[in-house]
């Protein structure tokens, strides 16, 4: 008998004690915070950081292109009328390469071409040739999107019927190599973004899953009460998207701060900047940041509406 009574007084004192005990009171729509955000900008921010070198193998792969060049060489003792009537004529072909306010052609007399053979080799072959063999020439620098074999050599043909012009040359393994290596690199990257893609999609998703975990009996009981499915998911997803902008926004100040580093330490990396991509990326990473995080919440959210009070435990 004592010992029954003495149960009772401990169990009494026990919920007294815990009555008194400040709890924490759940919210809808509330979930871990820190772990979310930080997952979530973490996984943006490799998205970024990948998105950051594509731009930059873009840009290294259109000073590359640049040099495509195709050399056109005149006949001789044109005057100097005709030399100009010929630049007129290659000024005007579309596939230059228009570069701000420069454009891709420039002119090499006879003498300019002797004294660059002479400083190239180191041999002077005026001293033995009465003429000059070497000839004027216009040297085209081709816009990137006609930059196939087949286009440069139909550009090649239609050159060599322009009055005045006695000879077209071009690298044509040049031309080759570049194309075949950038089409290698594009199909790895492009593969490779797409695991990446995948993986981070799944880790955002495992991520707030299971913040969202402890909230499965508050969203039950909101059924309970008569909660429309509606009015329960809306909290969830306001938070999850301001989350995933945030974590967006976080993701492109790092990158920002470690490309701005980048140009500091590293020679010749300004040089392959593009700051209208760049702003592009950073508006990208904070949307799909908020579309992803919502999605994201609503699967799971939608998940635990569908479960019954057993599955639940």
């Amino acid at each position: 008998m004592a010992k029954s009574l003495g149960m009772v007084s401990f169990d009494v004192n026990y919920k007294n004690s815990m009555a008194n005990y400040p709890r924490k009171k759940k919210t809808l729509g509330h979930f871990k915070f820190g772990s979310v955000l930080f997952s979530t900008t973490l996984s943006l921010f490799i998205v970024g950081l990948f998105g950051v070198i594509l731009i930059q193998a873009k840009s290294l792969s259109s000073m590359i292109r640049e040099n495509v060049e195709i050399q056109v060489f005149l006949d001789k003792n044109l005057n100097d009328d005709e030399i100009s009537a010929i630049r007129k004529n290659l000024s005007s072909r579309p596939f230059i390469l228009r570069k701000a306010d420069t454009l891709g052609l420039r002119f090499i007399s006879d003498e300019e071409a002797a004294a660059a053979f002479i400083e190239s080799t180191g041999e002077d072959f005026t001293k033995f040739l009465e003429d000059n063999p070497l000839r004027d020439s216009f040297v085209l620098s081709i816009a990137e999107e006609f930059q196939t074999s087949e286009q440069i050599n139909e550009i090649s043909k239609e050159l060599e019927g322009v009055s005045g012009v006695f000879e077209v040359s071009y690298m044509t393994d040049l031309v080759d190599s570049i194309n075949k290596n950038l089409l290698k690199v594009s199909i790895v990257m492009g593969a490779f973004i797409l695991i990446l893609v995948i993986t981070v999609i799944m880790l955002i998703n495992n991520t707030i899953r299971l913040a969202l975990f402890s909230q499965r009996f508050l969203i039950r009981s909101m059924q309970l009460v008569g909660a429309t499915r509606g009015f329960i998911r809306k909290p969830f997803l306001l938070r999850s998207w301001i989350f995933g902008m945030l974590a967006g926004a976080f993701a492109s100040l790092i990158l920002f701060g470690l490309i701005t580093y980048a140009k500091s330490a590293i020679e010749g990396f300004a040089l392959l900047q593009n700051q209208e991509l760049m702003l592009i990326l950073f508006g990208i990473l904070i949307v799909v940041g908020g579309i992803l995080s919502v999605l994201s919440t609503l699967r799971a959210v939608n998940k635990y509406l569908n479960m019954t009070l057993d599955e639940l435990y």
